[in-house]
């Protein structure tokens, strides 16, 4: 079975730090761009940050600029979100995404081939 799977999230106060983690099982990142998203009750999904395939291309999200790093370990499946500086505007559900390019997934969303499940980030006192 082809699934991406996030873990990490929880309860941080404001000013913490989380690391996201999102591994891929029954096939690999390599070849893949990923992204991370994230849904706010009540709002739109939004992207937050993705990484090309190779790791040399990168785009964060204007809210999370200098605050989250995106990286990816191929050698073990896996693509990170470490965020910094934790905002309480910054709760929501995150989803990791992967598609066949970087435009395709984190440009365009016009190709999305796996969603992850979703993995909870609360921001509060």
């Amino acid at each position: 079975q082809l699934q991406l799977v996030e873990s990490g999230g929880g309860l941080v106060q404001p000013g913490g730090s989380l690391r996201l983690s999102c591994a891929a099982s029954g096939f690999t990142l390599d070849y893949y761009a990923i992204g991370w998203f994230r849904q706010a009750p009540g709002k739109e999904r939004e992207g937050v940050s993705c990484i090309s395939s190779s790791g040399g291309t990168i785009k964060y999200g204007d809210s999370v600029k200098g605050r989250f790093t995106i990286s990816r370990d191929n050698a073990k499946n896996t693509v990170y979100l470490q965020m910094n500086g934790l905002k309480v505007e910054d709760t929501g559900i995150y989803y990791c995404a992967a598609g066949p390019t970087f435009r395709d997934l984190c440009v365009t969303r016009r190709v999305i081939s796996h969603w992850g499940q979703g993995t909870q980030v609360t921001v509060s006192s």
